[in-house]
């Protein structure tokens, strides 16, 4: 192998991402993916993109939910206090993403995004 074979070789997987699991995705890649599926209008539908995105919200809810569970079974101040039934509109998910600065959204997950999101919406009071 020649030194610019192993420098490319190199360079990709430091720009390879890496796997991350569902909810670890960052608020950036996330509002990036749900733009470019509602630039696509109906076309969307066929998009591998719906089902990564849908994913990445039922495994930060899902995140969410069992910290609330933990927080209660431990006899702690549960971080919010959301209704048995709690739902989450996507238009209203992502303008509390759209309130991060660009700046931050690529070093914070779905997953935070969405512990936030409740925080604000159900607080404990």
């Amino acid at each position: 192998m020649n030194r610019n074979s192993v420098i490319l070789a190199a360079a990709a997987l430091l720009t390879a991402p890496a796997t991350a699991a569902p909810g670890d995705m960052n608020i950036s890649t996330f509002l990036a993916k749900a733009d470019a599926l509602k630039a696509k209008g109906i076309l969307a539908l066929g998009s591998s993109d719906i089902q990564l995105l849908q994913s990445e919200a039922k495994a930060a809810g899902a995140a969410y939910r069992k910290q609330i569970r933990m927080d209660l079974a431990q006899k702690r101040t549960p971080h919010s206090c959301p209704p048995a039934k709690a739902t989450l509109k996507s238009d209203e998910f992502l303008a509390h993403l759209r309130t991060y600065p660009a700046s931050a959204r690529s070093g914070i997950s779905v997953t935070a995004a969405t512990a936030d999101f409740m925080k604000k919406r159900y607080p404990c009071t």
